[in-house]
């Protein structure tokens, strides 16, 4: 498999790890089969839009936040409270390589 489907794995996995849940419990969470889960986490399936999507709802985080840190060329922590999906509005930490828009007056 690619490189972005195994970091897409490890950050789910590192996202899960960090909620203290088992693969089963993130399974029930994003409505999901706990097998395709590790299938996901592995990197041995190429999980659609639609399930990271689940995933994302699911651990409280942004798509972006998956794939992002799934894209990135360096190996990086990923926090389960970077951007939380329930505010609606993504939340940059200082540790965050998010970029954002500039101040423009009105």
């Amino acid at each position: 498999m690619t490189k972005i489907v195994r970091d897409l794995g490890v950050t789910v996995r590192r996202l899960r790890e960090a909620r203290g849940w088992s693969q089963e419990q993130l399974a029930e969470h994003a409505a999901l089969n706990r097998s395709y889960v590790g299938e996901i986490e592995r990197g041995s399936v190429i999980a659609s839009i639609v399930t990271v999507e689940k995933l994302a709802q699911a651990l409280d985080a942004s798509i972006a936040v998956l794939l992002c840190a799934a894209s990135a060329d360096s190996p990086r922590s990923v926090s389960p409270a970077v951007v939380p999906v329930s505010s609606g509005k993504a939340t940059a930490s200082s540790t965050s390589n998010t970029p954002t828009a500039p101040n423009v007056p009105a």
